[in-house]
């Protein structure tokens, strides 16, 4: 999953010379959600004919009926995950520095953790704390060097730091869900209701589009991107969420970074400087420190279900 989300900056890199950001992002969403709901009908005809894997049942069959509740709340993280999410994301690098950008996404893994341990969701050891803050400074000394804020950026930053809020309420309210529900059918019913909205109001863009000058490679990127980034990256963060909870698999957003500046010296041949491999060893060491750490203790399935 890491590696496929850091490779994807260079690639949208690339590609959002041709298409602009919000219509490309549009399409990625449309095709992700075809194969979502594709999978999840053919992964429930299977596991009713009894073709799946005992191992493979829970990641892509839904046993449960949705309740009212569980309906709400898919169309509310769809709302929240994936149009909020975009669209701030989106605008916000648009609006601010690459710095102040990547430094407010990298907070994620914190926001995340703070959010579910206030709500009782996770009781955090200091470990984790500690590891948290260590890939934080990381995160800093990688892209926030020197990084300013407020000013003509300001509004970006605002943007980028919603983005943060709605990344970390949909990792912790898909958690939820999917304590009833499989990690396929939460994520690919919570795309499809968000890629609805951001289509419509990413169409005006379409038309800014020199679609005849869209080159072979641009449009092999768009639908590998959707099919590596959205979809089989996207089932894997939500795997992770279901086994070991949200505050520790957060914490992996934190190499991204890391992983991205790499494939884009070698790819891109921007610079690597010492400063960025100062806090690519910080990233990795707080991950460790993570991975050492005790399993924060979740609160029982019982209290994730709406009565």
């Amino acid at each position: 999953m890491v590696v496929i989300w850091a490779a994807n900056y260079s690639v949208l890199k690339i590609a959002f010379r041709e298409i602009p950001p919000q219509p490309f992002n549009a399409m990625r969403m449309l095709i992700a959600s075809g194969v979502y709901l594709y999978a999840i009908r053919e992964g429930r005809r299977r596991a009713k004919a009894g073709l799946l894997s005992p191992a493979l049942v829970d990641v892509v069959y839904t046993k449960h009926d949705l309740t009212t509740s569980d309906r709400l709340m898919l169309v509310w993280l769809g709302v929240v995950g994936h149009f909020g999410y975009q669209m701030c994301f989106v605008g916000g690098v648009n609006l601010t520095s690459v710095s102040n950008a990547a430094l407010i996404i990298g907070a994620t893994p914190v926001a995340v953790a703070l959010v579910s341990a206030g709500l009782g969701r996770e009781r955090l050891g200091w470990m984790h704390w500690v590891g948290a803050a260590v890939s934080a400074s990381g995160i800093y000394f990688v892209v926030g060097h020197s990084a300013s804020f407020g000013g003509a950026t300001l509004r970006g930053d605002l943007l980028m730091l919603l983005s943060v809020a709605c990344w970390a309420t949909y990792t912790i309210g898909a958690s939820r869900l999917m304590a009833r529900h499989s990690p396929l059918y939460v994520t690919g019913m919570t795309m499809t209701v968000g890629a609805i909205p951001y289509t419509l109001a990413a169409l005006p863009r379409f038309l800014d589009v020199h679609w005849a000058a869209v080159s072979a490679w641009t449009w092999t990127a768009l639908p590998l991107s959707a099919l590596l980034a959205l979809n089989l990256s996207y089932l894997i963060w939500y795997m992770a969420v279901k086994q070991i909870g949200p505050s520790r698999t957060s914490i992996y957003s934190n190499v991204v970074p890391i992983v991205a500046m790499t494939i884009a010296w070698l790819w891109l041949g921007e610079p690597l400087t010492a400063v960025k491999i100062a806090g690519a060893a910080a990233v990795i060491a707080g991950v460790l420190l993570t991975r050492l750490a005790k399993r924060p203790a979740a609160v029982a399935a019982a209290e994730c279900v709406e009565s």
